[in-house]
């Protein structure tokens, strides 16, 4: 069993990355925005940490170690995915063949998975507003609260 701080840190990323795949499921069949292959890479993203934390849980001490440290540079890689979104691919008029489609297709995820990793739409069409700010910028967020969760974990832990 981790210790109290590294297993309360793992719950929140756990509660932090599936409630952001629901939200961006939610979003995509409830009020049909449809995801552009970066929104793709970053739920992606968010499923791996989330996996790794639910493992850090059940595992032991050394699970939850390493599963919060991989949480760190993964949530760095969603803050850069979502950066690139931002700034680059969303004045794109195609995202096909950049990074995050190349990476998604060439898993399969988007034929194998399609209600969750399909790429339906392209970037400067999936940029998005919810509450006057842009998803991507919700997303960039969240991936920061889950490193700074991650990184507040490690350094109690020492």
């Amino acid at each position: 069993m981790p210790p109290s701080r590294n297993r309360l840190a793992l719950i929140l990323i756990v509660l932090f990355c599936f409630g952001a795949l629901a939200a961006a499921l939610v979003s995509q069949y409830v009020f049909f925005m449809q995801p552009c292959a970066w929104c793709v890479l970053q739920r992606l993203i968010y499923l791996v940490i989330g996996v790794l934390a639910l493992v850090g849980l059940i595992g032991g001490r050394l699970a939850a170690g390493g599963a919060t440290l991989l949480a760190v540079p993964l949530a760095a890689c969603g803050i850069v995915a979502g950066w690139y979104q931002y700034s680059v691919a969303s004045r794109l008029e195609t995202c096909a063949q950049t990074f995050a489609d190349r990476f998604i297709s060439g898993l399969g995820l988007d034929a194998s998975l399609p209600r969750l990793f399909g790429i339906y739409a392209m970037c400067k069409d999936a940029m998005v507003s919810v509450l006057g700010v842009q998803y991507v910028v919700w997303s960039m967020a969240l991936f920061a609260v889950i490193l700074l969760v991650a990184l507040a974990a490690i350094i109690k832990r020492r």
